[in-house]
């Protein structure tokens, strides 16, 4: 297959990237929707939440996911120890959920008290009310890649935190801000 017409380039060494080299990165990686989810946990009898658009179903058989998460933030780290966890898919009504949780001044005491919840059946991890759905996962791996962990998990429990309507969209991220989809 040949490709016409005028293709940009940026090279760079993948061991040396520069500032600009990762700024134009992130500029052409937001050009991909993601779906957006929260990822929760609880180590050390404390919750722990984030919002999160890196993550994807691994295998059907067993059912599999995986999410990556910045590794130095609280999350990656209490997921990682605690070897479970939760990932909510937000539908287009939990921007503000979204905003909250993807805070990163948020404080560790109470994180979860503007946010309506209940706890998964399996893990006891917080599932956000009005999610499209959930699934519950014990850890599998955990592989450190640049900057992030991916934490890959088998599916221990799931479902669906509302009834779903007609009208209901996931929420998005795209260029840099959340979307819906515009049913037609």
């Amino acid at each position: 297959m040949e490709i016409t017409g005028p293709l940009e380039s940026q090279q760079f060494s993948p061991q040396e990237p520069g500032q600009a080299d990762i700024d134009e990165y992130r500029r052409l990686s937001a050009e991909q929707a993601a779906g957006v989810g929260v990822v929760s946990t609880v180590w050390r009898k404390r919750d722990y939440a984030a919002t999160v658009s890196a993550y994807l179903s691994v295998s059907y058989d067993p059912p599999t996911m995986l999410v990556s998460l910045y590794e130095g933030s609280r999350i990656a780290q209490a997921v990682a120890a605690s070897g479970q966890w939760a990932l909510t898919l937000l539908a287009a009504g939990q921007r503000r959920q979204a905003n909250w949780l993807a805070s990163p001044g948020a404080p560790i005491e109470g994180l979860l008290s503007q946010v309506p919840f209940r706890r998964g059946p399996a893990t006891g991890c917080a599932v956000l009310d009005g999610g499209l759905a959930y699934f519950e996962l014990a850890t599998t791996a955990v592989h450190e890649e640049a900057t992030h962990l991916l934490v890959i998990g088998q599916v221990v429990s799931m479902g669906s935190a509302t009834v779903r309507q007609p009208a209901m969209s996931p929420l998005l991220h795209y260029a840099g801000d959340y979307r819906s989809i515009q049913p037609q």
